[in-house]
C-alpha cells in the first residue's frame, strides 16, 4: 500500500491537477493507494483573509468569497467539461454553507478558534472532493473519505492534539477493506466530542505521516513542487541541488531552520515508526526526490555537511547583568515566562561567564517577549543587578546542518571563514552537542550572500564565483571585457572559477545584472544604462552584497581613487590600474593596505607599473621572502620608449608622440607621460613596496620637455609646443648619437633615494637595446648584490595592461 500526500502547489489549478491524477492512475495500477490532498493553493490564506475582513465588518469579505467560489468552479468545469451537475450541487452546497459561516462572523463580529478551524476546513474538504470526482471520469475506482471521521484529536483548536490510540484503531479498520485508490482531505480532524479542528501548519503533510504510520507502509510519499529538499534554498542559491539521502534528525534540523518542504511534526509520526519519506516533484516525476529515513541505513557520502538553511525575520534578545553570575534560578524564569506568554524559543546562546542570556524569537513576538521578561525581572533591574532586556531586529538564522558533522574537525572554522571573508558579521553562535547543527545570527540583509558563501564553501569546492565591478570601459577597460568574455569557459574547466562582471560604469552611464552582464552586447546595455554616479555605483554595488566581490578601476580619476576606502572597508576588493591612489600621501596609501587587511580584502594594483609585466609580485615575493631591496633601476615607461625608440632625426618628435598615443601606449594626456610623473608614480610605488616611507615630492625629476612644454594649457597646445621646440629634442637625439647612445627615460631608487630623468645609455647596458615599447626593471636586494633579478617585457598598451587586470582578479580568488 503506497501513502502519498500532494501540497497545495501541486493541486493549485487544472494542469497541476491533471498531472497529480496521471501520477495516482500509474501508481493505483501496482496495488492499493492511499492520496492525502492540500486545499488548492492559496485557499488557505483566502479564507483566513476572509474570516478576519468579516470580523473587522469589511464588507469586501464577499469579495473575496466570490474568488473563492470562482476558482473552485473553473478547475471543477476544466477537470469535468461534461455531466459535472452532481458535482456542482456539491461545491455549491458547500460554497453556501461557507458563506453563511462569513456572514455569521460579519453580523456577530466574533471569530473563535473554533470557529476559525470550522473555516479553513472547506479548503481541504473542497480539493479532495473535486479530485475524486475528476478521478472518477477517467474510469478510475477512486472513493472520498472525511480524514475528519478518522483522526480524533482534543479540543485544542488551530493546532488540535491526536489522540492516536483512537486515530490509529481508527485508520486500521477502515483500510482492513479500502478501494484501489482513496482520497482523503489533509489538515482536518475531529474532536472527541465530534468539534471540527485542525492540525495546524503543516497539517496536511501531519495526516499523510499519521495514517502511513497507522499502517505501517513501506514508504511515505509527499509530492510538492521542488524535486526534494536542497543542499541550499534554489530560489537563494542557484547552484543550490536536491539532497539524494537525509536522516531524520538533519531533516528535522533543515526542516526547522526553513526549509519549507516538511514541517518538523510532520516527521513525528514516521520516526517514531522507522518509516522512510521520500520527496518527489509533481511537476517533474520523474527527479529522484529526496529520502529521509533512519540514521544507520544512510551508507558513506561525500558531503561532511548535508545542508544549508534560513529562517528570516528573527529578533535576538539579551538579558545580562553582573547580578546573573553565579546565581542559579535567572534562565528557569526567564525560559518560564516566555514559555506562559506562547513564545517559542528559536535560538539560545550563554556565555560561560553566565554574564548574559542570548535568545532568538519571531520579530512578531519580540514586543510581547520584551514586556514579559521585563516585568518578570522588574525587581532585579531595579536594583541594577540587571539590565532590561535589549532587542536587535532584522535579523536571520542561517544554520549549517549534517550528521556527519560529528567529530569531524574544521566545520565550524570553514564555516565562520567563509562568512568573515565576505564581511558576514555574526551576532551570535550556537551548536548543541549534537554537533549536527551550528547556527548564526547575522543581519537580514546578509542572509543570500551568507547562503551562497557557504553553499560554495560546503558544496561547490571545485568551482569558485567571482563578481566584478567595472569602472571605465574606454580602451582598456575593453580589452579587459573582451578578454573575460574569451576566457570564461577556461577559467571554469581549468581554474574552477565563475567569472562574472555584474556591473559597468563609465562617466555617463551605468549597469548593473545580478546575475551578470552578457559580455557579448555589454555595450549596447551600457547605452541604455542609468546616469553614473561614483556615489550610485558604490551604493549599487553595496546593495547588490555579493560574494567575493571585486571594484575594477580602470580610470585616471583621483575621484575614483578616493572612493577606494568605502570599498574595502566592505570587504570588496580593488584591483586598480589608477595609479594616483598608490602615489598619494603616504598616509593615504598606508591607510588603503591597512583597509584590506583589516577587511580581508585584496588591494591589488600590478598594473601601475608594468601593465602586464609581474614586476611588484616579484618584488613583493622577495620582500614577503625576508630579502631587502637596496637599489631599483629601472625604464618604467612602455609609452616613453617606444618615443624614444621611433625618434631619430629623419622624424618629427611631434609625430611620434601622436602615434604613441594612437596606439594606446600614452594616458589620454601625454603630458602625464612625457612630463615624467607618471614615471616618478611608478618607482615611488616601487619604493613604497619595498618598505620605504616616501612621497612623491621626494622623487627628483629632471624633465627633458622645454617650459613650453610644461605650461601649455591643454592637451592641443601641448602638441603645438612640440612643434615649435623640434630642434629642442632633434639636439637630445643628436647628443646621444654622438656619444654612441641610447635615450631612455630612467627611473632610479638607491637607498631610501629616488629620482627619473632622460638619460644617454652606452652600449653594453641593459638597457641600451630595450625595444619598442618594453619595460625593464632590475631588482638589487641583499641577496643579490651584484647580479640583480631582472624582469623584462611589454610595458604598455592596452592589450597588456588588461591582461594584468585580469590576473590580479585572478590573484583575488586564491585568497
Amino acid at each position: 500500500m503506497d501513502v502519498l500526500k500532494f501540497g497545495g502547489s501541486s493541486v493549485g489549478n487544472s494542469e497541476n491537477i491533471t498531472k497529480v491524477m496521471d501520477i495516482l492512475e500509474s501508481y493505483s495500477k501496482k496495488g492499493k493507494v492511499i492520496c492525502v490532498v492540500s486545499a488548492i493553493g492559496g485557499i488557505t490564506d483566502k479564507l483566513l483573509n476572509c474570516g478576519l475582513l468579516a470580523l473587522n465588518k469589511n464588507e469586501d469579505y464577499i469579495t473575496e468569497f466570490e474568488a473563492i467560489k470562482n476558482i473552485h468552479f473553473k478547475i471543477l468545469s476544466e477537470l469535468i467539461q461534461s455531466g459535472n451537475e452532481i458535482a456542482q450541487d456539491y461545491l455549491s452546497s458547500e460554497l453556501n454553507y461557507l458563506k453563511n459561516l462569513l456572514d455569521g462572523i460579519f453580523l456577530i463580529n466574533e471569530l473563535t478558534p473554533k470557529t476559525s478551524d470550522k473555516l479553513v476546513s472547506f479548503g481541504e474538504l473542497m480539493s479532495s472532493f473535486i479530485i475524486t470526482e475528476a478521478l472518477k471520469t477517467r474510469g478510475i475506482d477512486a472513493v472520498r473519505k472525511n480524514s475528519q471521521e478518522l483522526i480524533v484529536t482534543n479540543s485544542m483548536f488551530t493546532k488540535a492534539d491526536v489522540n492516536y490510540l483512537v486515530t490509529n484503531k481508527n485508520i486500521q479498520d477502515y483500510f482492513q477493506e479500502s478501494h484501489r485508490l482513496t482520497i482523503l482531505p489533509g489538515f482536518v480532524s475531529k474532536s472527541n466530542i465530534g468539534e471540527i479542528t485542525t492540525l495546524g501548519r503543516g497539517g496536511s503533510d501531519f495526516t499523510a505521516s499519521i495514517i502511513a504510520a497507522a499502517l505501517r507502509v513501506k514508504q511515505l510519499e509527499i509530492w510538492t513542487d521542488v524535486s526534494g529538499m536542497y543542499t541550499a534554498n534554489p530560489k537563494l542559491v542557484k547552484q543550490a541541488s536536491p539532497i539524494e539521502v537525509l536522516s531524520y534528525q538533519e531533516a528535522m534540523e533543515l526542516s526547522h531552520f526553513g526549509a519549507k518542504v516538511l514541517f518538523p511534526p510532520t516527521i513525528q509520526p514516521a520516526l517514531d515508526s522507522e518509516i522512510p519519506i521520500l520527496i518527489k516533484n509533481t511537476l517533474k516525476p520523474n527527479d529522484n526526490g529526496t529520502l529521509i529515513k533512519t540514521q544507520g541505513n544512510l551508507g558513506l557520502r561525500a558531503n561532511v555537511v548535508s545542508g544549508i538553511s534560513s529562517v528570516d525575520n528573527i529578533a535576538l534578545l539579551t538579558l545580562q547583568g553582573n547580578g546573573m553570575i553565579g546565581i542559579p534560578g535567572f534562565s528557569k524564569r526567564l525560559f518560564e515566562v516566555l514559555a506562559l506568554e506562547k513564545i517559542n524559543v528559536i535560538f539560545i546562546t550563554q556565555a560561560s561567564s553566565e554574564h548574559s542570556i542570548c535568545f532568538g524569537i519571531s520579530e512578531y513576538d519580540a514586543m510581547l517577549a520584551t514586556t514579559a521578561v521585563d516585568e518578570e525581572f522588574e525587581y532585579e533591574i531595579s536594583k541594577r543587578k540587571i539590565r532590561p532586556v535589549t532587542v536587535e531586529k532584522d535579523l536571520s538564522i542561517v544554520a549549517v546542518v549534517g550528521d556527519n558533522m560529528k567529530n569531524h574537525q574544521g566545520i565550524s572554522g570553514k564555516m565562520f571563514s567563509a562568512l568573515g571573508k565576505n564581511n558576514i558579521n555574526v551576532r551570535a553562535i550556537a551548536q548543541g552537542a549534537s554537533e549536527k547543527n551550528i547556527s548564526a545570527v547575522i543581519f537580514k540583509k546578509d542572509v543570500k550572500k551568507a547562503l551562497n558563501s557557504l553553499h560554495e564553501t560546503f558544496f561547490e569546492v571545485k568551482t569558485k564565483q567571482l563578481n566584478v565591478f567595472i569602472a571605465g570601459v574606454g580602451n582598456v577597460g575593453e580589452r579587459l571585457l573582451s578578454q573575460i568574455h574569451q576566457q570564461s569557459k577556461f577559467l571554469k574547466k581549468e581554474l574552477h572559477i565563475n567569472l562574472r562582471v555584474i556591473g559597468i560604469s563609465n562617466s555617463k552611464k551605468m549597469v548593473f545584472d545580478d546575475d551578470g552582464i552578457p559580455l557579448e552586447n555589454w555595450k549596447e546595455l551600457l547605452s541604455f544604462g542609468e546616469p553614473a554616479s561614483l556615489h550610485s555605483f558604490l551604493e549599487k554595488t553595496t546593495l547588490l552584497n555579493k560574494r567575493n566581490s571585486i571594484f575594477i578601476d580602470i580610470t585616471a580619476s583621483e575621484s575614483v581613487s578616493n572612493m577606494y576606502a568605502e570599498y574595502l572597508k566592505r570587504s570588496i576588493s580593488v584591483v586598480a590600474c589608477n595609479k594616483i591612489a598608490c602615489s598619494s600621501d603616504y598616509k593615504n596609501y598606508q591607510n588603503l593596505k591597512d583597509l584590506a587587511k583589516k577587511y580581508n580584502a585584496s588591494f591589488l594594483f600590478e598594473t601601475n607599473v608594468g601593465a602586464g609585466l609581474p614586476i611588484i609580485d616579484t618584488l613583493n615575493n622577495l620582500v614577503a621572502s625576508g630579502d631587502k631591496i637596496t637599489s631599483i633601476e629601472a625604464v618604467l615607461s612602455g609609452s616613453l620608449n617606444f618615443v624614444f625608440n621611433n625618434f631619430n632625426s629623419s622624424t618629427k618628435f611631434h609625430d611620434v608622440v601622436k602615434q604613441a598615443q594612437a596606439e594606446g601606449f600614452t594616458e589620454p594626456d601625454p603630458r602625464i607621460d612625457l612630463s615624467g610623473v607618471d614615471v616618478a608614480r611608478k618607482i615611488l610605488i616601487l619604493a613604497r613596496e619595498s618598505g620605504y616611507e616616501m612621497n612623491l615630492d621626494d622623487i627628483a625629476n629632471k624633465s627633458f620637455l622645454t617650459q613650453a612644454n610644461l605650461k601649455s594649457d591643454s592637451v592641443v597646445d601641448f602638441y603645438k609646443t612640440l612643434i615649435e621646440d623640434e630642434k629642442h629634442f632633434q639636439d637630445l637625439f643628436d647628443s646621444a648619437q654622438a656619444n654612441d647612445s641610447q635615450l631612455k627615460y630612467v627611473a632610479q631608487f638607491n637607498q631610501g633615494k629616488a629620482n627619473v630623468a632622460l638619460k644617454e645609455i652606452p652600449q653594453g647596458h641593459p638597457f641600451y637595446n630595450l625595444e619598442g615599447k618594453d619595460n625593464i626593471v632590475m631588482f638589487y636586494s641583499q641577496r643579490y648584490p651584484e647580479q640583480p633579478i631582472i624582469v623584462k617585457g611589454a610595458g604598455a598598451g592596452a592589450e597588456v595592461t588588461a591582461s594584468g587586470l585580469f590576473a590580479d582578479i585572478i590573484r583575488v580568488s586564491n585568497r
